[in-house]
């Protein structure tokens, strides 16, 4: 069984909302797995016993069910359209509709007796590892690289062939600017996600950032031999003269970058059915014909085009 750290996992599960998130949180969220929703207030006593045990019965599904709280004095206009009466008042929402629900205090075994009801709307799809990957998610949006990638990792020990897991650590790697351990991960990719559109699609962020790598020491060596040349003229470094000159020299391959650069992010932001077609075959031609696949390295690693001397190993 997968461990997660406590604090993170509890901030998943359990979550206040108010009117403004409640359809994302609840009605949208519900769709995906059960969410309890506790109608609370702050002066409310039997409010403050009966939350914790049910926010202890939720935390032992193991991130199958979520329950979400609702302060009713500060969102008003929400309990006024929920019709509630008296708190403490709890529903159960399932596919964006409340499916059953109580009010008042209830013993604690009345509230497994709920949350074992509500179980039964669950779809076996991997819960703690899926709980796992919703809390290495938040992690990596957060920028915490290292700790999402541990996490990812463990997932991925205990089922290699997560696809989310796989993205999740290589977006990862990627943020903490480990390039060449996500380039490993390219080279070792479980057989059943080979062809898969969303692995598929790492490799063309792996040639984007090499690309872009390229296209530095393109810029470095080329400054460099305009540099170079103005000082055998006896030019000035920082006249107009020169900075045009090698502002010249790299504008295609610049223009050419951003064109790439937003082509690519295009291509994998639109989940349009054509689109995606021709994105699956396109990098499936690419990742099938070698000799394709090195004009690509070649241009990725700065290799080809208008090379400046100092990359063809010439003295400037």
């Amino acid at each position: 069984m997968l461990e997660l750290n406590q604090s993170n996992t509890d901030e998943i599960l359990i979550k206040d909302v108010n009117e403004d998130t409640f359809m994302d949180d609840v009605i949208e969220a519900s769709k995906t797995s059960p969410i309890v929703v506790d109608f609370w207030a702050p002066w409310c006593g039997p409010c403050k016993t009966l939350g914790p045990a049910l926010e202890a019965e939720v935390k032992a599904t193991n991130g199958k069910i979520k329950m979400v709280k609702v302060d009713i004095d500060q969102n008003q206009n929400l309990a006024s359209q929920m019709r509630i009466q008296s708190i403490p008042a709890v529903f159960a929402f399932v596919d964006g509709q409340p499916v059953d629900g109580f009010m008042g205090a209830k013993a604690p075994s009345e509230l497994k007796s709920f949350v074992e009801k509500l179980l039964e709307n669950v779809k076996d799809d991997g819960g703690d590892l899926s709980e796992a990957i919703a809390v290495a998610d938040e992690m990596l949006e957060a920028g915490e690289y290292d700790d999402a990638a541990e996490t990812f990792e463990a997932i991925l020990g205990e089922d290699p062939e997560r696809s989310p897991a796989f993205v999740g650590l290589f977006k990862a790697k990627m943020g903490a600017k480990k390039i060449d351990e996500a380039q490993k991960m390219l080279e070792d990719i479980p057989t059943a996600l080979v062809n898969k559109p969303e692995i598929l699609a790492l490799q063309a962020q792996i040639d984007l950032t090499n690309q872009t790598q390229g296209l530095g020491l393109k810029d470095i060596a080329a400054l460099t031999e305009v540099l170079a040349l103005a000082k055998r003229r006896g030019e000035n470094f920082a006249s107009k003269d020169v900075l045009e000159r090698y502002q010249k020299w790299r504008r295609f391959d610049t223009s050419a970058m951003a064109l790439a650069t937003d082509s690519i992010n295009k291509l994998f932001s639109n989940d349009n059915s054509i689109l995606r077609s021709i994105r699956d075959i396109g990098l499936g031609g690419v990742n099938s014909t070698p000799q394709l696949r090195r004009s690509f390295m070649r241009h990725a690693a700065g290799l080809s085009g208008d090379l400046p001397k100092l990359l063809q190993g010439q003295v400037i």
